[in-house]
């Protein structure tokens, strides 16, 4: 197009196409009978040159006009009170709705209020004045932690009384598939166990690691164990680290003690109060390494101490891991073990003092050896001089030999029905699912005066209200020529659920003659000492399985240590008391 002679605008002085101006003079005519629409009454529309129509409009038609409105319709209202929808559509739904405020679905049933559903269905379960997160017993519930959980979806059923757990909506509401009823007299300890959940995760270590260690389709703290279970901390909803405490204060009552009476002319000491154990332990993940766990325990009842250390980060995303403790490679658990986690109170030190002398440091590498975790194992190797002493990095030499120690070994840990973890509690609060586990394992040792190769096998049978635990180590001594065997067997039951729980075990040393005697007995060779002991135990929980009374008798049966000389066998005979906290 020329610049110089811009076209002219539409309907002025352009000649018609050839074939259109027929059409004109009637379109014309058509458009000037036609009313202007409505959205053409500007004075003039620029391209089209065309002026609207200056009449004036035809008139109505009353069959066509509209009509007045008639009355206001009737206010929709809330239909359902418990289906986790806006009924009336006013953006409040079921028992927040004030139209659901005599509805039998929003009626306090006296139930704790204790998981997501009851955490946010707007009505005070409990009858305690507070409704929802407002109640300390939804403190540890998923909806009441914050925004984290950006998915926004309301509960379906929020009028019943079933647990949901986790962050990934599915069906019926809940979160993660599992939900399990809560009848009237139970609390969410009842609830572990049932339904789905396997009962295999119960404490800090696999309800840290993020596996399913159990395969019941829930991970470290979507699991009910991980969740329900006061021993477990690292799922409380206060940060990543947590700080634990346990007390226990002790009245004993000593009726024979050889020993003492022998070193002090027929005296001995018969009664004593004191605070037995005070541990104090700081666990959790740690900082900026997903899936990780660290723990760091000490004693503080006569002066604190530094007793045990671990930092464990894990390998892949399968439940392998490495850690580094200060337990110096053991086969067996129980000298590690909390103090709330004893079911006699105590170790049975006979079982252990020949088998597990400790080292400086240890690194550990384990995992599952099958996809559903029913089969694991661990290795590990340790070095150090000295003993710890109670301190970790301490060194203490009880005699002159300053061999350097070490140790390597491995062990096989088979869940053959159920699920059970060498970290878990033997006690029973509430009737638990059956389980059959059997841990065999090895290691090579070389202390200061010893050099010997152990074994050691544990099995756990637990069912309904019955635990039994067996536990047994034998070693062949290299130098001197000989073997030493020691066993242990608990066995817990539970008469009345949430409230009483008893308890005994029996166990034996034995060790033969050195075929190829020392000619010094260093402080280890001394305290190989053939020994039988029995003990009962009744535990009362006070306080949920948090604060618990024991009442525990010991009878203990030990060779005369002639270097101290001691003659006949020295019998120690005790009542105790204890009150245990934790928390």
């Amino acid at each position: 197009m020329d610049r110089r002679h811009p076209a002219p605008p539409f309907g002025a002085n352009r000649r018609p196409a050839p074939g259109r101006s027929r059409w004109l003079a009637p379109l014309a005519l058509l458009g000037a009978l036609l009313p202007a629409p409505a959205a053409l009454a500007s004075p003039w529309s620029p391209g089209l040159g065309l002026q609207p129509s200056a009449e004036p409009s035809a008139p109505e038609d009353p069959e066509t006009t509209a009509q007045p409105a008639p009355g206001e319709a009737p206010r929709a209202t809330e239909k359902v009170c418990n289906d986790g929808q806006d009924d009336d559509g006013d953006l409040v739904f079921d028992c927040g709705d004030a139209d659901c405020k005599k509805d039998p679905a929003c009626q306090p049933d006296g139930k704790q209020e204790y998981d997501d559903a009851r955490c946010s269905d707007w009505v005070d379960n409990d009858g305690d004045g507070y409704v929802d997160c407002d109640d300390f017993d939804c403190g540890e519930t998923d909806i009441c932690k914050g925004s984290w959980d950006l998915s926004g979806v309301p509960p379906s059923n929020a009028g019943s009384t079933s647990l949901t757990l986790g962050n990934n909506s599915t069906r019926s509401g809940t979160h993660d598939g599992s939900s399990a009823g809560l009848e009237a007299g139970q609390t969410p300890d009842d609830l572990i166990g049932v339904g789905g959940d396997a009962d295999g995760e119960r404490n800090n270590y696999l309800c840290s690691d993020g596996i399913d260690n159990d395969g019941d389709g829930n991970v470290d703290c979507n699991d009910l164990g991980c969740r329900l279970d006061t021993a477990v901390t690292v799922c409380q909803g206060e940060g990543d680290i947590r700080f634990s405490v346990v007390a226990r204060l002790e009245q004993s009552a000593v009726i024979r003690n050889d020993s003492e009476a022998q070193r002090n002319d027929g005296k001995f000491e018969r009664f004593d109060t004191q605070f037995s154990s005070i541990q104090m332990r700081v666990l959790g993940q740690m900082p900026f390494i997903q899936n990780s766990f660290f723990l760091l325990s000490m004693r503080a009842e006569r002066t604190p101490r530094m007793t045990f250390a671990l930092f464990q980060v894990p390998l892949g995303k399968k439940g392998h891991y490495l850690n580094v403790n200060s337990g110096g490679g053991t086969l067996s658990l129980e000298l590690i073990r909390s103090v709330h986690k004893r079911l006699l109170a105590d170790p049975a030190y006979y079982v252990y003092n020949a088998f597990e002398q400790g080292n400086g440091a240890a690194v550990e590498v384990g995992g599952p050896m099958d996809k559903k975790g029913k089969f694991l194992y661990r290795t590990f190797l340790a070095g150090g001089s000295g003993r710890f002493n109670g301190n970790i990095g301490g060194r203490f030499f009880p005699d002159d030999n300053r061999n350097y120690t070490w140790t390597v070994g491995g062990q096989a840990w088979m869940n053959l029905i159920g699920y059970y973890s060498r970290w878990d509690s033997p006690f029973l609060y509430t009737p638990a699912p059956t389980t059959l586990a059997l841990a065999v394992g090895a290691k090579y040792d070389q202390r200061s005066q010893e050099r010997y190769p152990a074994a050691n096998i544990q099995a756990i049978f637990r069912w309904r209200r019955l635990i039994v635990t067996a536990e047994s180590y034998a070693k062949r001594e290299l130098n001197f020529k000989n073997w030493q065997i020691a066993y242990n067997a608990q066995v817990g039951v539970l008469p009345i659920k949430k409230r009483l729980m008893l308890a005994a075990d029996a166990g034996q040393y034995f060790t033969t003659d050195f075929e190829n005697p020392p000619t010094e007995l260093g402080y280890d060779l001394r305290r190989q000492l053939r020994e039988f002991q029995y003990r009962a135990a009744a535990h009362v929980y006070l306080w949920r399985n948090v604060f618990f009374a024991t009442l525990i008798w010991r009878d203990r049966r030990v060779e005369p240590n002639e270097a101290q000389g001691q003659e006949g066998i020295q019998v120690l005979q005790d009542l105790r008391l204890l009150l245990t906290y934790r928390w």
